[in-house]
């Protein structure tokens, strides 16, 4: 109850200044525009603003002006003749910083003298992906529980995601899946890292980088990935941005428990226009967790900086160009606390020094055709990771290194695009090239391994996608595949490399659909594989395979109503060549999700694995005040190492998920959001003990023994109040959280230190004990978002 204390203080002050506050009463504008699905612009439709008198219709330019809204949460509706009603959900209208609400229509089925008002709103998925795929809009990340803005974070709480150890990583554990096995794009441009201190050779790390100020909205996407992306075997998290305010200067600043973040916008060269046709979009955000963990006496200190931007430029009605780009600044460090703590000196003698630094920038050029037939997308981009993680022997002093990685990453890449709508026909294909360029400096004492690294070669491939539907929409078919290829692996080629992918989707009865997919998809192997060199200098690994994976996916869809839908769905994933490590004797799929470097070893890639299960999920968009989304997913996961006949247990094998986000509407701009996450027991290595005393303070895990041992479940609910207040020339949001508000104990593997007296002084002889550690904690947090 103790832990509880400072959320209930917060808590009754801002209730005392809601009592005590006053407001005038202010109303905002909304601005959007609706186009088809080439971009051309749709002239008198109908936008509404759900349940109230407010509405306007669109200009010749498809764009539309609403004025004298109240400030609060609405739908968004919009229908035309021929095309099918579209509604965005929970729309906030604040007094300042409301974003354009776009439209994108579809045609439908039946040309209609009148306005496709039935259910032709409901909630839907693209129909080159019927199934497991999930978006979330700017507002549904910026008010979940728990995930402090952080758009990955988010993303764990949908289906089928596992939390990850402990539940403090970004890990996308998807389906029984490893966490370096789903690829990121912004804005069609790759990004291979999305958080601080990520994991190199995966993508994993504690806090994301992505801006919410700038998501329009993210969609995740667990099986049945589009042609167009490469080496996904368990997921795409896909981050649409928006632009800039093109007509005025606004301003959003955002501080909570760990950061603070200002983002600006507007337009560029607007003279005497009402609208710019340029506008740009920038961040930086800067943590304080260094200072906090400093005043409670923590030994951590992690300080990160990281920064974003987009400019937006229309040359035409036909042509634009986007410059973007992300990046982060980190540093991880640990200190010694005045006071000796057996749990905080463990921590300190066992943690590493990371400094990590991540760059991403693009330029894209979108062309739409002027006969209306189609568009294309051009996509020129760069990223680098320079990535120095290293152990001491006395992290204290910071003397005697015992492992360092100083590593630099860096990929170019040209991707491009073409859709063509013929008919009834949608046909998209296009290609991708990359040149990569990988150097590592590796000292590893522990496992006798030194060497220098420097490859770089080229990548490239090709897709080709087809989609169609037939019976008056009622039959959907996709079908597409992959070619890939590089020059640098030497088992591969680009025939061996083909990966069809077939998706179906159809409505049997009214408000039923039952969709079905198969795909074969690869992954090249991670560069910290590709560039390893054993002691002889030679690249042992330069003969490994792209890593394969089929999916088998049937599903059954149910919609209760334009808002509400019902969907059940059985998968199995079988992987194929999945690199196995020598030394540990075990498949890379059980490693990955902690501060670690992922990969640089010798590995072989025969190693097999299997994930299937079943998925239940019910989503209800805001009605009636409320939404949410609740899943429950029953899942194996298993991976053999050289004796592919032996399936054993992955450590993600924990069998059953349940998640459920949601959240209510009340009056005055107040809204209760909770978020609540279930993992069962789940397999983990335990420690070698006398490898770890021989080798200490590195900790060595006995993989011999994996399955032997499980972990508690895992059960966390976090709790968010917001409340809003809308002012003439600014709009605020102040929240409260409340992280694990049952008191669960989190369940980690047991850590051990070295047995020390009552001083801090190592008792002789040297002995390892495990350490106790409360992870039950309510975690109270506030945070202030502020839009000018």
């Amino acid at each position: 109850m103790k832990n509880f204390q400072p959320f209930a203080f917060v808590l009754l002050l801002l209730l005392l200044f809601q009592f005590h506050t006053t407001q005038a009463q202010v109303t905002a504008d909304l601005f959007g525009s609706v186009t088809d699905k080439v971009g051309q612009p749709i002239f008198g439709a109908s936008v509404y603003l759900e349940g109230t008198e407010k509405g306007a219709q669109t200009d010749f330019d498809g764009k539309y002006k609403i004025t004298g809204i109240s400030p609060g949460t609405y739908n968004l509706v919009v229908s035309y003749i021929g095309y099918e009603t579209q509604t965005q959900y929970n729309v906030i209208i604040r007094s300042k910083g409301t974003p354009n609400y776009n439209f994108v229509l579809q045609e439908s089925a039946q040309q209609l003298d009148e306005v496709v008002v039935s259910n032709a709103n409901k909630i839907s998925r693209p129909r080159e992906t019927p199934l497991s795929t999930q978006s979330l809009s700017a507002v549904e990340i910026a008010t979940y529980p728990g995930s402090n803005n952080d758009v990955v974070q988010v993303a764990q709480t949908l289906p089928g995601v596992s939390p990850s150890i402990g539940g403090f990583r970004n890990d996308l554990i998807i389906r029984g899946g490893a966490p370096n096995e789903t690829v990121y794009y912004l804005d069609g441009m790759e990004i291979p890292n999305v958080n601080h201190f990520a994991t190199q050779g995966s993508a994993g790390g504690p806090v994301g980088l992505i801006n919410v100020s700038f998501i329009d909205n993210v969609t995740l996407s667990t099986s049945a990935f589009g042609s167009q992306y490469d080496n996904p075997l368990s997921g795409v998290l896909q981050f649409s941005q928006r632009n800039g305010n093109n007509r005025n200067f606004n301003g959003n600043f955002r501080v909570s428990a760990s950061e603070a973040a200002l983002t600006l916008e507007g337009p560029l060269f607007k003279k005497n226009a009402e609208e710019s046709k340029t506008t740009f979009l920038a961040s930086v955000r800067r943590s304080y967790l260094q200072f906090l963990f400093e005043a409670i006496g923590l030994p951590f200190r992690p300080n990160y900086w990281d920064y974003q931007y987009k400019i937006n430029h229309k040359i035409d009605s036909y042509n634009d160009i986007s410059l973007i780009g992300v990046g982060s600044i980190d540093d991880f460090s640990v200190e010694a606390p005045e006071d000796f703590d057996a749990e905080q000196q463990a921590q300190l003698e066992q943690a590493p020094f990371i400094e990590q630094r991540t760059n991403a920038i693009g330029v894209t050029w979108k062309n739409r055709f002027k006969d209306g037939s189609g568009f294309m997308e051009t996509t020129l981009s760069n990223n680098t990771l320079v990535n120095d993680f290293t152990r001491f022997e006395d992290p204290e002093n910071e003397t005697g290194i015992i492992f360092r990685n100083d590593a630099t990453e860096s990929e170019t890449k040209l991707r491009y695009a073409i859709t063509k709508f013929m008919g009834d026909w949608k046909l998209t294909s296009g290609f991708n090239f990359q040149y990569s360029d990988y150097e590592n400096e590796t000292v590893n004492l522990t496992d006798g391994i030194a060497f220098n690294t420097a490859i770089d070669f080229y990548k490239y491939g090709l897709f080709a996608n087809v989609t169609r539907s037939f019976f008056n929409d009622k039959l959907d078919v996709s079908f597409g595949f992959r070619l890939d290829d590089d020059t640098f692996t030497e088992e591969d080629n680009l025939l061996s490399t083909f990966s069809p992918r077939l998706s179906l989707s159809y409505e049997f009865s009214e408000n039923w659909r039952v969709n079905g997919s198969v795909g074969r998809y690869f992954k090249i192997p991670p560069y910290t594989i590709l560039g390893f060199r054993d002691n002889d200098q030679n690249l042992v690994n330069q003969n490994a395979e792209y890593t394969l994976s089929d999916h088998f996916v049937l599903g059954l869809q149910h919609y209760f109503g334009p808002s509400s839908s019902i969907s059940l769905e059985g998968f199995y994933k079988r992987y194929d060549d999945y690199p196995v490590s020598v030394l540990d004797q075990v498949s890379l799929a059980n490693k990955g999700a902690d501060f670690e470097v992922l990969g640089s070893e010798d590995v072989e890639t025969v190693g097999r694995g299997r994930s299937y299960g079943a998925e239940l999920q019910f989503q209800q968009k805001l009605s009636n005040n409320f939404y949410g989304i609740f899943a429950y997913t029953w899942f194996y996961s298993e991976f053999t190492g050289f004796d592919r006949d032996v399936f054993l247990p992955s450590v993600w094998d924990s069998r059953h998920l349940i998640s459920f986000t949601g959240g209510y509407k009340f009056k005055r701009n107040w809204e209760l959001s909770a978020r609540y996450r279930f993992a069962g027991e789940t397999p983990f290595v335990p420690t070698d003990l006398e490898a770890t005393l021989a080798n200490y303070p590195e900790v060595i895990l006995d993989y011999n023994r994996l399955g032997e041992e499980n972990l508690n479940v895992f059960s966390q609910l976090d709790l968010r109040i917001d409340k809003k207040w809308n002012f003439e020339k600014l709009s605020l949001d102040v929240f409260v959280e409340a992280q694990n508000v049952l008191g669960q104990n989190i369940p980690q593997p047991p850590e051990f230190g070295l047995n020390r007296g009552l001083d801090g002084s190592i008792v002789e002889p040297r002995s390892l004990v495990e350490i106790e550690s409360d992870t039950g904690q309510i975690i109270p947090s506030i945070g202030i978002v502020l839009d000018f």
